[in-house]
């Protein structure tokens, strides 16, 4: 949901690059998970502001500059349990990613890898035999079934 970008004073508040449209959106939750890879710790927000673009936080238990510090870098989530349910028509780019896209003549391309944010549009990255990047816009995805774990796009094999 963010990466903390740098430390913030001198009294253990971090700044905060938020990912989401939205940078209010980790304002919500009362804790917050910190850290790399699947090393995370969970911490207490008690204080958290408005920043411009950015947010700034001071999470319990970092109390100086140089513990803040030591956090930089790391990514910023929250459990998946305390996330709202998606809208319809609605996904978390976690639960896009291992899908395997299938154009509409029935061809697999590959699986979703990852998306890229471009400013106009989201992408789906799909790797197969080769890297497909098609815009997540309706004109080419169709059909995304979760449960059946495909999603379905208007794009060329050869594209």
């Amino acid at each position: 949901m963010g990466r903390i970008a740098a430390p913030f004073g001198v009294k253990g508040w971090v700044k905060l690059q938020p990912y989401s449209e939205d940078p209010g959106t980790l304002m919500d939750f009362e804790s917050w998970r910190v850290g790399r890879g699947e090393q995370h710790r969970e911490f207490v927000v008690e204080a958290v502001q408005d920043h411009g673009n950015a947010l700034v936080a001071k999470l319990a238990g970092i109390d100086d500059r140089d513990a803040a510090y030591a956090l930089r870098g790391q990514e910023v989530s929250v459990v998946r349990a305390d996330l709202p349910p998606p809208g319809d028509n609605e996904f978390y780019w976690s639960d896009l990613v291992g899908l395997r896209a299938v154009n509409r003549e029935g061809a697999e391309l590959g699986k979703v890898d990852s998306l890229m944010e471009t400013g106009a549009h989201d992408v789906l990255v799909i790797k197969g035999t080769r890297t497909h990047l098609v815009p997540f816009v309706a004109a080419f995805v169709g059909k995304v079934d979760l449960a059946g774990g495909t999603v379905e796009v208007d794009w060329g094999e050869d594209w």
